[in-house]
């Protein structure tokens, strides 16, 4: 499982898919969400700007990331 970290109280879901390297840019983010690949918490999101917020668990096909808050 990869764990990114963020400094704030949360990220957008397509942003947060460009930082951690899984799409190369917002196109390609946008394209694996309406296609129905990404999950928030085991549940299919077609919200490109979905809020991400530390402890959540995203799903792109095989990879998972859990998102934490960065600490200082």
């Amino acid at each position: 499982m990869m764990v990114i970290e963020i400094t704030t109280d949360m990220i957008r879901l397509g942003q947060m898919l460009k930082v951690c390297g899984i799409a190369e840019n917002g196109g390609a983010a946008k394209a694996m969400i309406l296609d129905g690949l990404v999950t928030v918490n085991g549940e299919v999101t077609l919200q490109r700007g979905k809020q991400i917020v530390p402890g959540d668990i995203v799903r792109v096909m095989d990879e998972e990331i859990l998102v934490q808050r960065e600490t200082v």
